[in-house]
């Protein structure tokens, strides 16, 4: 989901070996942000003692994404499949050319990110569950934004740069993508469609955190660079009683050539990730949900493993416990943990001015939860600073091109889906 636009120095730090950044990152020197202009919309109601204001400026229709571009008119994503292109004081328009998508569950159209050189190329990146002739996979796409004033905005040049592989049912997709600071290489997460074991099966993208060029290819600093995986796989039959996971156990499929799952793999033994970003010293943070409780901040470090579906601090559904994470397990232990759940979402390293206090911290979203949620940042250490109950449920989170706080509810249109400002109360 968007993260900030603000530049951050190109360092490398604990969470990887080559430096990383957030999805809306730019490269060369930034000019000065103009101010977007002041939106008109209605107060959003939220509970007594939330230290902000809220600014509700438009409704959709089941947002997944918002993420600006430099000039600040914003794109928002729609699980149904739509891509809507909006600016402040203007209604949202339909943007033509998207693919179909498998809609339905946590499937549909989902992430979208500028490219760090939009400014000059108009290219944007996005995530959708790809219909499959076994069902769905995530997919990683490209296309040029055209726009312009006497024109619809459209998709032209749409290119699927990758595909997961694993194709089948079950949700829970992941589909964050954040870029490197440098601007040659993107990160991407892939959750593990309720499937459970593949996370630790090093010839399946899912249940990771990905590497990959511009191009879709696999970077080459991954761990695993250069190897190439089984192209026929078996899903393991799954632990949990679920009717997703019903539906996967047994489960075969093929990748459509050479499988280049384990040479792109960063990192593995995750759930379903649905926050990426890196801060201003180039540690890559993620967020991801657990079963029932065990919502996870990671600090994501080149090759560890964070122990799905092996650990957890959350418990199955069916209440079959999971081995609680302890250190010398073999795996990452989380920085952070939510029991019970919050369901995270969104997740931006916040640098505006409106809100001096929250400067270098993480602000994400819940939606069990209903809350903002921010995170205080010591190196690459975290603590819980903040949890405001914002009475509904936060999808995403993104900080615009000047600075500002934007927040995506989600629900269906007329039901929640609204985009809101916020900003401090007068």
């Amino acid at each position: 989901m968007p993260r900030s636009l603000l530049l951050i120095p190109v360092l490398f730090a604990a969470a990887c070996s080559s430096p990383g950044s957030n999805a809306q990152q730019p490269t060369g020197t930034p000019a000065t942000p103009t101010p977007l202009p002041v939106p008109s919309g209605t107060p959003a109601p939220l509970p007594a003692g939330v230290p902000f204001a809220a600014t509700r400026v438009a409704d959709f229709d089941s947002p997944f994404a918002l993420a600006f571009l430099p000039d600040g008119a914003a794109l928002v994503t729609e699980k149904a499949g739509q891509l809507q292109y909006w600016e402040v004081n203007q209604k949202a328009q339909a943007v033509s050319g998207v693919p179909k998508v498998a809609a339905g569950g946590q499937g549909g159209l989902l992430d979208v990110a500028p490219a760090p050189d939009f400014a000059s190329s108009n290219t944007i990146y996005f995530t959708y569950s790809e219909p499959r002739a076994n069902g769905s996979a995530l997919a990683l796409a490209r296309a040029k934004l055209t726009r312009g004033k006497a024109m619809a905005p459209r998709l032209d040049n749409v290119e699927v740069l990758f595909r997961s592989g694993a194709d089948g049912d079950g949700g829970q997709f992941g589909a964050v993508i954040a870029f490197a600071p440098d601007g040659k290489s993107l990160f991407l997460s892939s959750g593990e469609r309720q499937r459970f074991t593949p996370a630790q099966d090093p010839n399946q993208a899912i249940g990771k955190i990905l590497h990959l060029t511009l191009d879709g290819k696999p970077a080459s600093d991954n761990p695993d660079a250069g190897k190439v995986g089984a192209t026929s796989v078996q899903v393991i039959d799954p632990p949990e009683d679920t009717e997703a996971a019903k539906t996967a156990k047994g489960h075969p499929f093929a990748f459509d050539g050479p499988n280049p799952a384990p040479a792109s793999i960063w990192s593995s033994g995750h759930r379903n990730p649905y926050g990426l970003v890196f801060d201003a010293s180039g540690n890559l943070w993620e967020h991801e949900m657990g079963p029932q409780g065990g919502d996870e901040l990671n600090l994501i470090v080149k090759g560890r493993n964070y122990g799905w579906p092996n650990v957890s601090f959350g418990e199955n559904y069916n209440n079959k416990p999971i081995p609680k994470p302890k250190a010398g397990d073999g795996y990452e232990l989380p920085k952070l943990y939510w029991v019970p759940s919050i369901s995270p979402s969104g997740l931006i390293y916040y640098t505006g001015s409106e809100f001096p206090q929250w400067k270098g911290s993480l602000l994400m979203g819940a939606m069990s939860g209903q809350a903002l949620i921010r995170i205080a940042l010591d190196g690459t250490n975290a603590r819980k600073a903040d949890q405001w109950d914002m009475g509904m449920r936060i999808r995403d989170v993104a900080q615009g091109p000047d600075g500002s706080l934007w927040l995506l509810q989600d629900g269906a249109k007329g039901d929640g889906g609204w985009l809101m400002r916020v900003s401090p109360k007068k």
